[in-house]
């Protein structure tokens, strides 16, 4: 026997795939594993809509924040600032100033400036109001995204579902808790925003309405802990959870959890230099309309951090957290439709695919056994060792399997065989034309290799594209057949090449053509 790099580099490869496809094969308890997507072990479906009117709102009241500090970083009077869905308004007092906002109002895309001596008005194109409302969709499809990542979920599906619904697929979530622990991550709003206290007018906070407090340009918001208690707080916040970098969850003092906050650079000098001006006034943190707390201004202060202390459990603090940290939705989420997959599809798919999967694989080893004799052996070795392979990478990445991902394993095992009965093909048609086993062997794989490589490379990027724009099931698919067609260049063209290097000397010595390649002569 002639040991090759080819045939060492197959063995490794059949030990990397035994080792990390025990895991899944038993099911154990320790290592990586394939995790069943929710076809096959049961979950949550659910069809969300998106209010993307509400994005325009948000959008127009985080512009007239900016002009509020940039006038107030530049000593620029103003007065009458407010904002709704379609505009922000406001007044110069001193006319000259106009100009020191064109510079500002530039660096706002899509914005239509109206003046009128000192009156300002900034409204949105129709084309930014739409680039607005798509980009709410899909800030809020990556920001879900993010949240089931964090939340633990393996291999969340979230993805666009017309122009403006999101279908989310959690596999594995079994109990009332859990799901609606999810639902609850999932469709909170997580807008932070520091909000300055009205001090003048807060004392006649519980006589008024709405409407008063409007005409302050305030708003009345009510204690989380406490809904009886109300504050009066200015409209327009200090600043909001688009400048926020990170939230982890902490404990106080007396061992309560709490949320530690922190700031971007713009966002650190907001908070400094309004608490710089502000000492002994009060400045209210607002979680999703809800005053976690209002303490006072003792000075100024820097390093753009905070904290959020409410009457949380450790796993609402941990939720709340990664809600923060993956970033505010840009508009309301509602649901839908709503449906839960029982496990019992998942089971009957389980045992029809592998039905499948078993019997296609037997026959296909029959039939190379029979056909090609030991060359058929050959490829049988290397057919098994390419599902073990694809198990292998699966289980190391945490690859989510679902039933179309199981054809394509199943599609594989085809794909796999075929490029060595191209090979025996090759080879047989050599020695038929009377060459020796060796050069047979050699010149076999050399003719064969161009229509494998053709084969192959086409279909994997059949497959690249189908994960690039497919969703869901689709890419389930796609990822099992570009693994399975990569372990298979490995295994049917170099593995199998290597071990019949390694018996070079006895295939070369033997004259049984039809004990090696299923054929007389």
């Amino acid at each position: 026997m002639k040991l090759n790099y080819r045939i060492v580099i197959f063995a490794f490869a059949i030990v990397f795939g035994i080792v990390f496809s025990i895991p899944s094969l038993t099911q154990s308890e320790t290592g990586k594993k394939i995790t069943l997507g929710l076809d096959l072990q049961g979950g949550l479906h659910m069809l969300l809509g998106v209010k993307t009117e509400e994005a325009i709102q948000s959008r127009m009241k985080s512009i007239a924040a900016s002009i509020k500090h940039f006038a107030e970083r530049n000593d620029i009077l103003i007065d009458g600032l407010t904002f709704d869905e379609s505009s922000v308004k406001f007044e110069i007092l001193d006319s000259d100033e106009i100009s020191k906002f064109d510079d500002f109002f530039k660096k706002i895309e899509g914005s239509i400036i109206t003046k009128s001596t000192t009156s300002l008005s900034l409204k949105l194109t129709a084309k930014e109001i739409e680039t607005t409302k798509k980009e709410a969709i899909s800030q809020a499809i990556e920001t879900i995204r993010n949240r089931l990542d964090q939340f633990g979920l393996s291999e969340p599906v979230v993805a666009k579902q017309g122009e403006d619904k999101i279908l989310v697929e959690l596999a594995g979530i079994k109990s009332q808790a859990d799901e609606q622990r999810a639902r609850e991550l999932i469709s909170r709003a997580a807008k932070l925003e520091l909000m300055a206290v009205d001090e003048d007018r807060n004392a006649r906070v519980y006589s008024m309405s709405d409407s008063d407090a409007a005409e302050y340009g305030d708003t009345i918001l009510t204690d989380a802990k406490n809904p009886s208690i109300k504050y009066l707080v200015h409209e327009i916040p200090i600043l909001d959870g688009g400048m926020l970098t990170d939230a982890n969850m902490g404990f106080d003092k007396n061992n309560r959890p709490l949320i530690n906050f922190k700031l971007n650079a713009e966002g650190a000098d907001i908070f400094g230099d309004f608490t710089g001006k502000n000492v002994g006034k009060r400045l209210a943190v607002v979680l999703d309309g809800k005053v976690y707390s209002a303490p006072n201004i003792n000075e100024r202060i820097g390093g753009g951090a905070g904290q959020i202390s409410g009457n949380y459990t450790v796993m609402e603090a941990k939720d709340l957290a990664i809600a923060l940290r993956s970033g505010a939705l840009l508009a309301p989420i509602f649901m839908m439709e709503k449906r839960s997959v029982g496990p019992s599809l998942g089971a009957d798919s389980i045992k029809a695919s592998m039905v499948a999967l078993v019997g296609g694989f037997i026959l296909v080893i029959l039939f190379m056994i029979v056909y090609y004799r030991l060359a058929g052996v050959i490829a049988n070795i290397a057919l098994i060792a390419n599902l073990l392979i694809l198990l292998a990478i699966m289980s190391l990445f945490g690859a989510t399997l679902t039933l179309p991902g199981m054809a394509g394993i199943v599609l594989t095992v085809g794909m796999a065989v075929d490029a060595n009965v191209i090979i025996s093909e090759r080879i047989r048609e050599l020695i038929y034309e009377g060459k020796s086993m060796h050069k047979a062997i050699e010149e076999g794989y050399a003719n064969a290799m161009r229509a494998i490589l053709d084969a192959n490379i086409t279909t994997l990027i059949a497959s690249v594209v189908l994960y690039a724009y497919g969703t869901g099931a689709i890419k389930g698919f796609a990822v099992t057949m570009s693994i399975g067609i990569m372990a298979s260049m490995l295994t049917a063209i170099l593995g199998t090449h290597g071990i019949y290097q390694l018996f070079d000397h006895k295939i070369s010595k033997s004259k049984n053509n039809k004990f090696w390649f299923g054929i007389k002569g």
